[in-house]
């Protein structure tokens, strides 16, 4: 098969930046619609299962709640201007440095423009509008599962709302808005969001796991997922969405789609293999999280990779991936003593790092990968420059809104109220009627 090249999309926003004449493509645009579609079932009910299940029967409906509500908050705001900050490219100036290389500008706000003849690509922006929407919900619905158990509704929210606004949207701008954006310029080969999205919630996981403190009773008193069968649907729903959401950042049904699938496939199942070999060896039996887990670092892993590596590179990015984020979950958040309760940082956040290095090293043709002209430790410096800025820029901010918030309103529930559970302190409902 012919390569592909950097031109298939070094951007997921890139045609906004190409007004050539775009005419509607409908089997593109059925795709999209679609995608749309698999990626909203990710967060809701993918997964509002995987987290629910494995926090304590008594707190499985306020992640239900949390993420439901993430879903409001972020439409509404993604309305007023978020798809505002993330998408317009006015003032951007390929190879320069400007205001607009880090955020947005606010000539979509409202989405005043947006009508039955606006067309993004081959495909009707608002079905764009609405896809892009989908993972400005599910990445700081991810961050829930560092603070479950313990943070109060409303903090929760106000924090969720203020890391979209300062945290999501310009890293999503920097990674896919086009030439003149701050890591496309940079160079960095991030096709579907293993910083954006999974580095990105991973870090502010880990910040909000620090600043709201260990669980009551953590990590002494033991703690297990209270329905199993909950955390494997959840996981399978999220396998499945997945596609939706690596293929559709190709915004059509053509043969790129087709090199994204199957790296998507590879990856997942690699993932498994992984972690379960790794736990294996390390514990002396696979477990059924495990597995789950596994598959889910395999998806993490591939995410940025998706569009540019070959089934080679597929599948050590899911074996590596897998491997890597066992440990990060069994040991290092041991070692740091953070209680990071659902392993958003392990999974996301280490997974999304691995990905992301992994990615530079595999694009490389000489390596079955699809991007012309990188060489491995070239691209890998280039990967490590945006996952280093990442981390940095996402912690220290989401370190800040949550110490504004602390001093505001305060971040945590009551010892009372989780011991009482949070479905009952906050919802005055229970999941179950025993």
């Amino acid at each position: 098969m012919k390569h592909l090249t950097v031109a298939l999309s070094l951007s997921l926003l890139a045609p906004l930046a190409n007004a050539a004449q775009p005419t509607l493509d409908t089997g593109n645009t059925a795709w999209m619609i679609c995608a749309a579609m698999f990626v909203l079932l990710m967060c809701i009910p993918g997964l509002a299962l995987f987290y629910g299940g494995m926090v304590r029967a008594k707190n499985l409906l306020s992640v239900f709640t949390q993420l439901f509500a993430v879903a409001g908050v972020i439409g509404m705001l993604w309305v007023l201007y978020g798809y505002s900050l993330v998408v317009d490219t006015t003032g951007m100036v390929e190879g320069e440095l400007t205001v607009n290389s880090f955020v947005g500008g606010l000539g979509k706000a409202l989405m005043l423009d947006i009508g039955h003849d606006s067309l993004v690509g081959t495909i009707p922006e608002g079905v764009f509008a609405v896809f892009q929407l989908t993972f400005a919900i599910i990445t700081p619905a991810l961050i829930a599962g560092g603070f479950a158990e313990r943070m109060k509704f409303n903090a929760s929210l106000l924090f969720m709302a203020a890391w979209f606004t300062l945290v999501y949207a310009p890293i999503a701008h920097m990674v896919w808005g086009g030439p003149g954006a701050l890591m496309v310029n940079w160079g960095v080969l991030d096709f579907a969001g293993g910083t954006a999205v999974h580095i990105n919630s991973g870090v502010a996981a880990l910040a909000a796991a620090i600043m709201l403190g260990k669980r009551k009773g953590y990590p002494h008193v033991a703690m297990p997922p209270h329905n199993m069968g909950f955390t494997l649907i959840g996981a399978g729903l999220l396998w499945v969405g997945w596609f939706g959401f690596n293929v559709g950042s190709g915004l059509a049904a053509n043969e790129g789609a087709g090199v994204v699938m199957l790296a998507t496939m590879i990856a997942a199942c690699a993932g498994i293999v992984g972690w379960l070999l790794t736990e294996k060896l390390t514990h002396g039996r696979p477990t059924a999280l495990g597995a789950a887990s596994g598959a889910l670092a395999g998806l993490v892993g591939i995410t940025p990779a998706c569009a540019y590596v070959g089934p080679l590179g597929a599948l050590v990015i899911g074996l590596v991936t897998g491997a890597v984020c066992f440990f990060a979950v069994t040991r290092l958040k041991q070692a740091l003593g953070y209680d990071d309760s659902l392993d958003v940082f392990g999974l996301h956040g280490v997974g999304g790092m691995v990905g992301a290095l992994l990615t530079g090293v595999f694009a490389a043709p000489s390596l079955g990968g699809y991007v012309e002209g990188v060489t491995p430790l070239a691209q890998l410096l280039v990967q490590l420059k945006g996952v280093a800025f990442t981390f940095v820029y996402c912690f220290v901010v989401s370190w800040a809104i949550l110490g504004a918030i602390k001093l505001a309103i305060g971040l945590r529930a009551t010892r009372e109220e989780e011991e009482q559970g949070l479905d009952l302190a906050e919802h005055n409902e229970r999941a179950y009627n025993l």
